[in-house]
């Protein structure tokens, strides 16, 4: 490329030199959001202190944009997970959409799986025969909400309803009076009974009328001392920046009468890529209430997302009120119950997000841990007992189950934690990072294949056919019979093992410091070039019949493999582990 030069010299970069262009597309089609008229608004100097209350639609709005909605297993898997990490409002579905919704509503409370103090909430729209099934799903439980919305919007008003502001302020009028007639005729002592009215979507409707609709709801409502009503004010569709998002919170919150008796209760989409801060906003703006889904899941672009927001109060010191101390776990049974992978690089969760692949960010991190330690030394403290600060992790990785060591062996995976959670959660068997990619690999290949869901008992099968030995169809040249191991005084094992090779009654013989290595030499009197890479053991038991699983990575004949081996003998699990990785070697 030629150099400009002026008086012997390179041409100054301008300003001019950088100017954009126009793009050419056609932003005459949209206009622009309405700004809040709020010149005082008091919000960018409020600061959030505490742990909003947290809603999880994870089972409603996160299902029901779901490619392939959750069966019900895998509902209750999710619903399990919500209670466990400490949520005490979740949203269980719409159960006047269909009998599988409304099935698993009934199922929840028949088993007593919701505990005394977690309150489950259903939808339903301003329709009486819907509003009447709603209702009747909720017979028995003991914490309960009907959540009822209805369109208000100028442009669902205008195409898809064709009403006018009074008639559809008087749908959402005689669907809360009804809610109140079915309630008090269907549900009994035992239920504490709320209400929830969202006016759809908010962020889109005059705010004025989106008020006067509230105020109208209320008034039939009558929240009081000791009855609350939660109006929830969505962003269905996101359209402004947060800060416009924030204000609109804060005209509501200073206009509404009762206010006090009233729970004003954000739920942001992502539409603008930008949801978790409309809802760190809306809180500084006044708002008591949260609605997401785990990892942002949901419609679009997905609501917004109850991880990032819980971790974000966390790592400023403030306690969320929900527990994520084992990320990886929640992750795992998120992606199987939703069937999606979580993405390496989502926030506190990927698989990548404490790695640094820069050599001086890891020197950066080196020396933050360096120094973690030594101020902890001089204040005669742990690490723990101080304040992090570490250049690049904004968290220390162990607070939720991570280490930093163990993220940077295996910086690379993502889409293999709905298989993962199937084998440890049914089988007890905890896969080695590495081994999750290349079985994932196999269950990709077989689903591109085949097409269709792969249920967990046909992971199983697949896992079983590749990894493990099926009596009834011996594979592979090698089939383990029985062995024996001595140890020489000066540490050398010598091994004798009996087997069948290639139909063949054989005994092999080997020497090594280990079983292994002896077993490696053994298996290059029939051939076997083997070399152990990794290898790791877990116990899937306790007590005297306690069988333990072996995974040993090799490379044979300049390819990697992972073999496993199950036995209650520590020491026959490895060595049938490498025979697994020699028998899929040779297939």
């Amino acid at each position: 490329m030629s150099q400009h030069t002026f008086a012997g010299r390179p041409t100054p970069i301008t300003n001019a030199t950088h100017a954009q262009q126009p793009s050419g597309m056609p932003i005459h089609k949209y206009g622009r959001y309405e700004q809040v008229d709020l010149p005082d608004r008091t919000w960018p100097d409020a600061r959030v202190t505490k742990a909003p209350r947290w809603l999880s639609t994870d089972l409603r709005d996160g299902n029901q944009s779901l490619i392939d909605p959750m069966t019900p297993a895998r509902k209750r898997e999710m619903f399990d997970l919500l209670v466990r990490m400490g949520y005490k409002e979740i949203e269980v579905g719409f159960p006047s959409s269909g009998e599988t919704d409304f099935a698993f509503v009934r199922s929840i409370i028949e088993e007593g799986a919701v505990p005394d103090d977690v309150t489950i909430s259903v939808l339903t729209q301003a329709r009486e025969d819907l509003i009447e099934r709603t209702v009747e799903s909720l017979v028995g439980a003991k914490r309960a909400t009907v959540h009822l919305y209805n369109a208000t919007a100028p442009t669902f008003r205008r195409v898809v309803f064709r009403g006018s502001k009074e008639q559809i302020k008087q749908i959402a009028v005689d669907g809360t009076r009804l809610v109140m007639e079915y309630a008090e005729k269907l549900l009994g002592p035992e239920t504490v009974f709320g209400y929830q009215y969202s006016p759809e979507i908010f962020t889109d409707t005059e705010l004025d009328f989106a008020l006067e609709v509230c105020e109208a709801v209320c008034d039939v409502w009558q929240p009081g001392p000791g009855r609350e009503i939660i109006l929830n004010l969505p962003a269905t569709v996101e359209r402004s920046t947060p800060s416009t998002h924030a204000d609109r919170f804060e005209w509501m919150a200073r206009h509404l009468t009762r206010r006090e008796h009233i729970c004003i209760s954000v739920h942001p989409h992502n539409d603008r890529g930008t949801a978790v801060a409309a809802a760190e906003l809306a809180l500084m703006a006044g708002a008591d209430r949260i609605e997401g889904c785990l990892f942002g899941q949901g419609e679009r672009t997905g609501n917004v997302d109850l991880i990032t927001l819980g971790m974000n109060l966390f790592s400023q010191g403030i306690d969320p009120q929900i527990d994520f101390s084992q990320i990886d776990e929640i992750r795992r049974t998120s992606e199987y119950c939703n069937q999606m992978p979580v993405h390496p690089r989502h926030p506190y969760a990927g698989d990548l997000v404490y790695t640094a692949f820069s050599g001086s960010h890891q020197d950066a991190i080196k020396k933050g841990f360096d120094a973690m330690e030594a101020d902890a030394a001089a204040q005669g403290k742990t690490v723990d007992e101080i304040e992090w600060a570490v250049p690049y992790l904004p968290i220390d990785p162990k607070d939720v189950g991570r280490s930093y060591e163990a993220v940077i062996r295996v910086n690379s995976q993502s889409g293999k934690g709905g298989v993962a959670y199937v084998l440890k959660n049914d089988h007890k068997l905890d896969l080695p990072r590495r081994m999750q990619i290349e079985f994932s690999k196999i269950i990709q290949a077989k689903t591109d294949a085949e097409g269709g869901e792969v249920t967990p008992k046909a992971i199983w099968d697949i896992f079983s056919d590749e990894y493990l030995p099926n009596p009834d169809n011996p594979w592979g040249r090698i089939q383990l019979r029985a062995g024996s191991t001595a140890t020489d005084k000066d540490g050398t094992d010598t091994l004798t093992v009996e087997a069948v090779v290639d139909g063949v009654e054989t005994v092999l013989n080997g020497t090594g410091n280990g079983p292994i290595s002896a077993f490696f030499d053994a298996l290059a009197s029939i051939g076997v070039d083997a070399r152990l890479l990794d290898y790791t053991e877990h116990t899937m038991s306790e007590g005297a019949s306690a069988v333990a699983a072996s995974y040993i990575e090799c490379a044979i004949d300049g390819r990697v493999l992972w073999g496993i081996g199950i036995d209650a003998n520590t020491t026959r699990a490895s060595l049938k582990a490498v025979v697994s990785a020699v028998n899929r070697a040779g297939r």
